[in-house]
């Protein structure tokens, strides 16, 4: 469990400091705690209750194998996050965000493709058979997408959420993310309008030592995530094994029941409405079953999950069987940023999850336009 951030962490790293008065944004009001010396403060209780909430989302995004794209290409924020972030084997941008990363993602993956086309090439000679100049040529192409797409090179498909430093410099980012309903994490600072985001931390973006606590804190929630991931793929190889045990045996009790005296069936025969009753009792107790992660379908966030959960499209065995309008019309009366996601593929999604076709499912999300019909 990561360790609870203190307000007077915050404090020594300066996450309070905001922008001039005259440059704020009247809708980080409820974020602000005072004015002093021209400058805003930033309410730092706000931002821990902010920040806790945010890396709980964060957590069950990373432990339903969603990938997290993190984006910082200002000067004070990118080597910071690139170190925190790459031990988490998350993909981020740090240098230019290319235009169209998200709503033009088939283009994008061709890009990365390209480096790996490159590489083999060096590998089985080919690329030792082209003339000098077109050598040169090629390893200048190389460098230029290895710098600006290198790090997303394991990204196959869009990524369940963004976490963004400074909404101001990057509302392109933020623009293709609402476009296609991803779920934005940012660090917002006091010129920032946090209507944009879905979960805003309220916090100096431009300081070195308060974006470096507030990643440090965000890479440990998801890093956690990642960590239950790993935990219940295990038990499931547990529960593999056991059933696998379980059908050699049954053979074996098949064999002495059948060596049993044809007297016994008659008495087993006898209590039928015990038995009736017995069965109902765990029916209506498997009923009551723990909803299922709906975040693994794609196009469902954390507060589209909630919804459904609510409203008792909970399983995806539920999912699956309800219809595509009945969604549409629980999302809009869930929430207005809700409305304009499209279901219609969530059931069939939904089914492939239920009847365990994991593999089914991530072919069919993939070759979908990275996930989007």
């Amino acid at each position: 469990m990561a360790s609870k951030i203190e307000v007077k962490d915050l404090l020594e790293a300066g996450v309070h400091f905001g922008h001039l008065t005259r440059k704020w944004n009247p809708n980080m009001a409820p974020y602000i705690y005072m004015e002093r010396n021209g400058i805003h403060v930033i309410n730092l209780y706000k931002t821990v209750a902010k920040l806790e909430e945010a890396n709980e989302a964060l957590k069950k995004i990373a432990a339903s194998g969603r990938k997290i794209l993190f984006v910082a290409t200002k000067k004070q924020a990118k080597d910071i996050v690139a170190d925190k972030v790459s031990k988490v084997n998350m993909p981020y941008i740090t240098e230019r965000w290319p235009g169209g990363m998200l709503t033009n993602f088939v283009t994008i993956r061709k890009a990365v493709k390209k480096m790996a086309a490159i590489d083999r090439m060096k590998k089985d000679g080919t690329f030792n058979t082209l003339s000098k100049k077109e050598r040169l040529q090629v390893d200048r192409l190389r460098a230029k997408l290895d710098k600006n797409l290198g790090s997303i090179a394991d990204m196959t498909r869009l990524p369940g959420a963004l976490f963004i430093v400074d909404t101001m410099r990057e509302h392109i980012a933020v623009k293709e993310a609402q476009k296609l309903n991803i779920p934005i994490f940012a660090m917002v600072d006091t010129n920032s309008d946090p209507r944009d985001v879905d979960y805003a931390v309220p916090s100096n973006d431009d300081a070195g030592k308060s974006i470096e606590i507030i990643m440090e804190s965000v890479t440990q929630a998801v890093a956690e995530g990642l960590e239950e991931r790993k935990s219940e793929k295990n038990n499931g190889k547990d529960k593999e094994e056991a059933k696998a045990a379980k059908t050699e045996e049954a053979p074996k009790k098949e064999a002495k029941a059948a060596e049993e005296k044809p007297a016994k069936k008659a008495e087993a025969a006898a209590p039928k409405k015990e038995d009736k009753a017995a069965e109902e009792k765990p029916a209506k107790k498997e009923a009551k079953a723990k909803p299922d992660d709906l975040t693994k379908i794609e196009g469902i966030g954390p507060k589209a999950a909630e919804a459904l959960t609510a409203n008792g499209v909970g399983t995806y065995a539920d999912l699956a069987d309800a219809d595509a309008e009945k969604v549409k019309e629980i999302l809009t009366e869930a929430s207005s940023t809700l409305a304009h996601l499209d279901p219609t593929s969530w059931p069939k999604q939904a089914k492939m999850a239920a009847d365990g076709k994991w593999d089914e499912l991530k072919e069919w999300q993939d070759s979908v336009k990275g996930g989007v019909e």
